[in-house]
């Protein structure tokens, strides 16, 4: 008999909301076509996360002293943090992979 695979809820926060507003409004300046592009790419890449959650990756700087509960997912420059809890997956975080993720951590922490 065959397994079935188990599906999952994907749930955007309002902070990652707030980031990948904040990432469309940064590209628009240059290319509103490719800001909707990557709107619609990122969008689509989480949605995607409902199933095989398990073969994203821990992200390392959070590993490293660890915490094991929070994953990646890399989509061209961006890091896509997520968390699963139950059956839901819980979208926090769109940050450009060029800055340092303990900062924005850190500063998500302190607000």
């Amino acid at each position: 008999m065959a397994k079935l695979m188990k599906l999952f809820k994907v749930i955007w926060t309002k902070n990652a909301e707030y980031d990948l507003e904040r990432v469309v409004e940064h590209i628009k300046i240059d290319s509103i076509d490719t800001a909707k592009n990557i709107f619609h790419e990122i969008k689509r890449e989480c949605d995607n996360l409902y199933y095989f959650l398990q073969r994203k990756r821990i992200i390392p700087e959070l590993e490293h002293i660890g915490i094991l509960k929070y994953r990646e997912i890399i989509y061209k420059r961006w890091r896509i943090v997520f968390k699963i809890d139950n059956e839901k997956v819980y979208i926090l975080l769109v940050a450009d992979s060029r800055q340092n993720l303990e900062d924005i951590l850190f500063r998500r922490l302190i607000r």
